[in-house]
């Protein structure tokens, strides 16, 4: 399906998105197949290192869903492009028991980034549900003005076309995420990419750049020791995560609404009744005291919820970054 940018920037994005990701209810294609499933060992793809955010999610489900499904359950870490290196495997998997724990971008706008992709996230992948979700923080240098949101979304707006934010590579999330809120909140700061997050802050703290988003476990600490100013997290409401900040609608910015999520994918292949116990099992074990505080220890909110809960969100991202990509004529090979 040819996505244009004309039928993007006219509203067919939301049209575009509705048509991705629908299967019809998932118990009801759970009906049939074999009920036995898991018949060996599952094993969860990870396309990033261990002790990355997307590893630590799986990592912490890993073990108890085992125990529900009364098989082993491994996590394999297979790093690079961004996680699309796993995306691609687990999209072609053919023994029922290989699953992804991918990210937002692997499961909506990878296609849109980089056409040359071998894996379409509309077609190859059965959501299964989602792991945890988390908000971006949107950080400024410490030398900044003001105290409160408002006033340090002024000096930004005040910096121009001189100012630069910074992001760990062109088509991130961050990247994505700070392009939508310069075109909500009348910021006109010019994109620096580095290698990772790490460095992200480290430019702001040299002075190279004045603001990024960034993870709340990443920014809190220089946050708290006064070397980065927040000026509020891109979720709809304030997060138990960062609880202390406020979001940026309530610095007047609208429609700049924006997390980052772990998820399971299987491959389209899967037989539904596999897809639906593993939901089960997952909304079990992400619902628990235990796994959903040892998640939030390691900067995610457990969001437990339905196939068609994760595919709705993966519909809701290809079309407000999908849009932010056309509009922008944004490229990436990763």
């Amino acid at each position: 399906m040819k996505i244009t940018k004309r039928r993007l920037l006219e509203g067919g994005a939301a049209a575009i998105a509705t048509s991705l990701f629908t299967p019809a209810s998932w118990a009801q294609r759970a009906a049939g197949g074999d009920a036995a499933w898991p018949t060996k060992p599952v094993r969860i793809l990870v396309g990033f290192p261990a002790g990355a955010s997307p590893d630590l999610a799986a990592r912490a489900i890993a073990e108890p869903l085992s125990k529900l499904l009364r098989q082993p359950v491994t996590v394999e870490n297979k790093p690079g492009a961004s996680g699309n290196l796993v995306a691609a495997e687990v999209a072609k998997a053919t023994d029922d028991h290989t699953i992804g724990a991918l990210i937002n971008g692997n499961l909506t706008i990878a296609k849109l980034l980089n056409p040359s992709l071998d894996f379409d996230p509309e077609k190859d992948f059965a959501p299964v549900g989602l792991i945890g979700t988390a908000p971006l923080v949107l950080v400024v240098s410490g030398s900044a003005t003001g105290k409160s949101a408002a006033d340090l979304l002024l000096w930004v707006r005040n910096l121009g076309s001189a100012g630069k934010y910074g992001t760990p590579g062109v088509g991130t999330v961050g990247h994505l995420g700070m392009e939508l809120l310069k075109s909500r909140a009348a910021i006109t700061a010019q994109h620096k990419p580095y290698t990772g997050n790490p460095q992200v802050i480290a430019g702001i703290l040299a002075g190279e750049i004045q603001l990024a988003l960034l993870p709340p476990g990443l920014a809190m600490p220089h946050v708290k020791s006064g070397k980065l100013k927040a000026i509020g997290v891109t979720s709809p409401e304030r997060s138990p995560l960062v609880n202390e900040l406020p979001t940026i609608r309530d610095a007047d910015v609208r429609g700049a609404d924006l997390e980052i999520w772990t998820a399971l994918a299987a491959p389209a292949s899967m037989k539904p009744v596999a897809v639906a116990r593993l939901n089960a099992a997952l909304v079990e074990v992400i619902s628990s005291t235990e796994v959903s505080g040892e998640l939030l220890k390691t900067g995610w909110q457990a969001q437990p919820g339905s196939p068609d809960t994760l595919a709705k969100r993966m519909r809701a991202d290809t079309t407000r970054l999908g849009g932010v990509i056309l509009m922008k004529g944004i490229r990436s090979e990763a």
